[in-house]
């Protein structure tokens, strides 16, 4: 989450010099993370061809010439392909293209529901055990893995592998934020997130950089496995350096009340008490339409991300074209959306409540949806250039959700009701890719090509979830006036009723939501 409040990253100085170092090497950290993560989709075709899996179509042997290309493209099976010869020469191969169920089951729920349903324990653990610690050895175990994918011979190491991948990434965030909470004040806080969480869309960038400029150079006929070497190799050596230079930090106190896991534990009725507390926001329809709305909505960032490179490869693109576009765009749209969402939400909206708010929700996403449907539709390079204004208004949501959320949610449970909110997105919208296969399957019996249906079935589960999600923020909206009113009535109020303003809530919330914050 990118930092929506007033301060500047430029006071983080007042910090002090080894903060500043500490907030690096969690940088560092997170952008080792994102591109560990993304090295699956960007090398999958490669990956499958070598090893096996997913969908065999037919391809070009060279892309030199675009007719041939597009001619073996619309060949639909292995014989036809086998046929298409000039001057003798056979100009199409039949071959694995790395997409189909296989691949989105390894890139949605083998990795998706472990790195979840493991931030519950890791977040335990990071109120027990010492984080600095727990986090070096969580860079070091999930960086071994992202090594280890590049000796991979069968199908299901790969499933092993990012399977631990999964597990050792969900210890990023949960301790990085709670160092980052102990290591700045209040006051430079939301700005010391701010800085760690452009690792997303650094890490997100530079996979298809070195992704693509790797593969392309390929590096003793081995391109896909050594960018699997050499993404893995830093995060080795920055798990020592934050196991054994980080020091833990004393434990932030709350308004003078413990809010660790010790502290639930003490409370009268312990963890069953704190989760009824956790749950009953979301007995309401307008908190539950909000995670719904938010669901389907990250649901389309999960789809185009494990999708983006797929595509652009079944249109012809070689690495080099897609790194030459991608290796920028999602860095600066993606980050100045997040940010100027943040703006929009808190600097023009604030005074205007829950209600204003949900209207740039809806605006936001249904003005997005033409760019990203361009993408799609637009030939390069302007198919790239579309994801500009697409990224910068689309990724509004992020922050704008996230204060109506907090608005809704009393101060004594915003915390871990976020993190729960975070959580069911997360998992609803993580494993929304497995559609992809069905439904592009769905227009090849149909009679269209294996890249138009691809595209089609991106245009549904792309610019289309942008549309379902904003008719989803609109009937969220009007269920809000009724819950608000409810909870006025029976004194439940909200946060713009409490003496606690959204500005400071958000950041209240910020490090435990980014546990399960994806691209």
């Amino acid at each position: 989450m990118a930092d929506t409040g007033g301060n500047s990253a430029f006071s983080l100085h007042k910090a002090g010099y080894y903060s500043i170092y500490v907030l690096v090497l969690l940088l560092m950290a997170y952008l080792l993370n994102q591109l560990d993560r993304y090295t699956l989709p960007i090398s999958t075709m490669q990956m499958a061809q070598d090893i096996h899996y997913g969908d065999q179509v037919c391809m070009a042997n060279s892309t030199t010439d675009k007719s041939v290309t597009d001619q073996c493209k619309h060949t639909g099976s292995e014989t036809e392909c086998a046929k298409q010869t000039v001057n003798g020469t056979l100009m199409c191969k039949w071959d694995y293209n790395g997409q189909g169920l296989q691949y989105q089951l390894i890139a949605g729920p083998v990795f998706i529901l472990i790195y979840t349903f493991a931030a519950i324990p890791v977040g335990f653990a990071a109120d027990l055990y010492s984080r600095k610690s727990l986090l070096g050895v969580s860079v070091f175990f999930w960086s071994l893995m992202t090594l280890l994918m590049g000796f991979t011979r069968e199908y299901w190491q790969l499933v092993i592998l990012r399977f631990g991948l999964g597990l050792g990434e969900a210890g990023c965030t949960p301790f990085a934020s709670s160092l980052i909470t102990d290591y700045f004040s209040q006051e430079l806080r939301a700005s010391a997130l701010g800085v760690y969480n452009w690792g997303i869309y650094m890490g997100y960038s530079l996979a298809y950089a070195l992704g693509n400029l790797i593969i392309g150079a390929d590096i003793q006929g081995q391109g896909w496995r050594w960018f699997y070497y050499i993404s893995g190799m830093p995060g080795l050596v920055l798990g020592f350096v934050i196991f054994f230079t980080v020091h833990e930090p004393n434990r932030a106190m709350t308004g003078g009340k413990e809010t660790s896991l010790r502290g639930i534990l003490a409370e009268e009725g312990g963890c069953w008490k704190k989760l009824k507390r956790i749950m009953q926001p979301f007995a309401r329809m307008s908190p539950l339409l909000l995670c719904f709305a938010g669901s389907i909505r990250n649901a389309a960032g999960y789809v185009w991300a494990y999708n983006t490179q797929p595509y652009f490869e079944s249109i012809g693109q070689t690495p080099l074209e897609i790194a030459k576009y991608m290796s920028w765009i999602p860095l600066v749209s993606g980050s100045f959306g997040v940010v100027f969402g943040g703006f929009i939400s808190d600097r023009i909206v604030v005074r205007k409540g829950p209600y204003a708010r949900t209207w740039v929700l809806i605006a936001s996403q249904l003005v997005a949806a033409p760019f990203a449907a361009g993408a799609l539709f637009l030939d390069p390079p302007y198919c790239y250039l579309s994801l500009i204004p697409a990224n910068i208004i689309g990724e509004m949501w992020v922050g704008v959700t996230l204060a109506v959320l907090v608005e809704l949610i009393p101060s004594t449970v915003r915390t871990s009701a976020v993190a729960a909110y975070f959580f069911i997105i997360s998992n609803i919208g993580g494993n929304m890719p497995l559609l992809v296969p069905p439904i592009k399957q769905a227009f090849v019996n149909a009679g269209h090509s294996q890249p138009d249906s691809l595209r089609a079935a991106l245009y549904i589960l792309y610019p289309g979830l942008y549309v379902l999600s904003s008719c989803l923020f609109l009937i969220t909206m009007i269920s809000l006036k009724r819950d608000i009113a409810e909870v006025k009535l029976n004194n439940f109020m909200p946060l713009e009723s409490s003496s606690d303003s959204p500005d400071n809530s958000v950041n209240e919330v910020t490090s435990e939501a980014d546990r399960l914050t994806t691209n």
